[in-house]
């Protein structure tokens, strides 16, 4: 199975990871293999394909999770798998699960995160929303302000790199548009995002990698 170079241009900005001819075997399967693509500073890339094309598992080979059975992925020139104590801060990664505790209250959930960025909690309530729930235990929240509370843990995150699959599980029109002005925000400090998705997501100047 072969995946479609990221067709993006990076111009001036600095290139943090590369991929050199990755392949990645789950069992007896081959998910992909020659897979090859840079991820620039600023950057967003959405990974597209049919369902078992790879997608979620890039996503984990990004973050360190799946080890590569061929080929290099590099942050800064130097193998993420040399040291994955280091790469680990590096990225923040949001699956279909919200990974949040139900007897916790909204605040509460954030409250570790915040710890370790060292950074307020208000001002990722707001971003998401979630302000007025705040004192809410998780078990009375819907699905849709649940997948905010994941969203605001990320707002949270010092890592430069977003990992999202499906990150507008659940969300309604307006949440997603907050969504759109947290990653706006996140890429204008130099962040970068790749994103695993069926549906639209509110990014300007994307780029597209294809698998299957």
């Amino acid at each position: 199975m072969h995946a479609e170079d990221a067709a993006s241009t990076v111009g001036t900005r600095a290139v943090n990871i590369q991929l050199q001819a990755v392949a990645v075997r789950r069992g007896q399967r081959l998910i992909f293999r020659d897979l090859s693509m840079t991820i620039a500073s600023g950057e967003a890339i959405i990974l597209s394909g049919p369902n078992g094309a790879g997608k979620s598992t890039l996503l984990r080979v990004l973050a360190g999770l799946i080890r590569p059975v061929a080929g290099t992925v590099l942050w800064q020139g130097h193998d993420i798998f040399d040291d994955l104590a280091e790469h680990g801060p590096r990225a923040a990664y949001v699956g279909h699960q919200d990974a949040i505790k139900l007897g916790l209250t909204v605040t509460e959930n954030l409250s570790f995160a915040a710890a370790i960025a060292r950074r307020p909690i208000g001002p990722a309530l707001a971003a998401m929303n979630l302000t007025a729930l705040a004192d809410l235990r998780a078990r009375m929240l819907s699905a849709g302000q649940k997948r905010r509370v994941a969203l605001a843990r990320l707002a949270l995150s010092n890592a430069p790199l977003w990992l999202l699959d499906e990150p507008t599980l659940g969300l309604d029109t307006a949440s997603i548009a907050r969504f759109g002005a947290m990653l706006a925000a996140h890429r204008a400090a130099g962040g970068m995002v790749v994103a695993a998705t069926h549906v639209p997501l509110p990014l300007a100047d994307v780029s597209e990698v294809r698998l299957g």
